[in-house]
């Protein structure tokens, strides 16, 4: 049997592997066009980490281009076990995507009148009455998914996608949009047309809290506008110095966001998509492109999601295969015990690494 040392070294090996994989997937995301693509992607597996989207796209596309899967796109990606709890094997001579995966750890909380103690929990050790726990990550690990065209097997159910007539803004997402908006203590209102708000589309104004849209244009082109001004309403408070930390890249993360909850809802924003997305990881002194577009689409996937978990309204799936149960096949999983040992994970200059399989 290999010694220990030996076997660290290949996890570690592998780690920093990835670490140059993503680096440069994240590196070629520096056009409008490149971006636009990569968070409709996202939005289709808003159910994975923005860096580990990045992955499973660059290396699904080099095995279509060297011929070795059928399907141009992924579409459902799961791991070897959760592929099996549907039914479904990974075929024979297929690899699998390596992506990252959180190590994590538990603390338990409780809160006293003289303030929060914290205390490591033992494996499988449960907490005390009163403790609440807390989980957080420590680290990275690689691990490996398939897409459903590596795999064969039952039937695998297909979602109802929605179907949009060219304008046509997805049923109840205006409403849901508007809820959202007035929730954050914000005054919503149609303007007759661009001149109202000085030639934009939309405006969020933080002194008087109120969110101004067109409405001389089409239902869909009103909806992106909301969900841009949203992302505005979330993200860009101006008294919050970290939020709002460069204008071109906020316009660039409330564009982005709107893409997302559009693309969830099978709506494409590309003819309304604002051209100066083109070159804007550029503009940013002191960070290198490649963090910029990480940072950023890290924060927009967040955005998004919290925005999208909070709509009543049909949605596309979010890349996970239907009927996997992940909580449940994690449970079971660590019911038989832990599996790997952490090894230290490098990230970019400057940043921390976002991470979840």
């Amino acid at each position: 049997m290999a010694a220990r040392p030996d076997w660290r070294g290949e996890r570690e090996a592998k780690i920093e592997a990835l670490h140059v994989r993503l680096t440069t997937a994240v590196e070629s995301l520096v056009t409008g066009e490149d971006w636009v693509r990569a968070m409709t992607f996202a939005a289709q597996f808003r159910s994975r980490s923005f860096a580990n989207t990045l992955l499973i796209y660059a290396q699904h596309s080099e095995r279509f281009e060297a011929g070795l899967v059928s399907e141009p796109w992924p579409t459902y990606v799961a791991g070897f076990r959760q592929w099996e709890s549907l039914g479904r094997s990974v075929m024979k001579g297929q690899q699998g995507y390596m992506i990252q995966a959180p190590v994590t750890e538990r603390w338990a909380a409780e809160t006293t009148p003289d303030g929060t103690s914290l205390r490591k929990l033992g494996f499988k050790e449960p907490p005390q009455p009163g403790e609440q726990v807390r989980t957080r990550i420590i680290n990275v690990k690689p691990a490996y998914v398939w897409d459903v065209c590596q795999t064969d097997g039952d039937p695998v159910p297909v979602r109802p996608s929605p179907k949009l007539l060219e304008g046509q803004a997805p049923d109840g997402l205006w409403e849901g949009l508007a809820r959202l908006v007035t929730s954050e203590g914000f005054e919503l209102s149609k303007v007759a047309d661009a001149r109202e708000i000085g030639g934009a589309n939309g405006v969020t104004n933080y002194a008087d809290h109120t969110v101004k849209v067109r409405s001389d244009v089409d239902d869909a082109a009103q909806v992106k506008t909301l969900a841009h001004e949203l992302a505005h309403v979330k993200m860009h408070n101006p008294a919050d110095a970290e939020s709002w930390h460069h204008r071109g890249i906020g316009e660039v993360e409330a564009e982005s966001v709107a893409m997302m909850i559009g693309a969830a809802h099978g709506m494409p924003t590309d003819s309304y998509t604002i051209p100066y997305v083109s070159g804007w990881a550029t503009t940013v002194k002191d960070k290198t492109p490649a963090e910029i577009v990480q940072a950023t689409g890290e924060r927009v996937r967040a955005t998004a999601l919290s925005i999208l978990n909070a709509l009543d309204t049909e949605q596309i799936g979010g890349g996970d295969p239907p009927g996997l149960d992940r909580a449940k096949l994690a449970n079971a999983h660590q019911a038989k015990g832990p599996a790997f040992t952490a090894v230290q994970a490098p990230a970019m200059a400057g940043q921390s690494m976002a991470v979840g399989a």
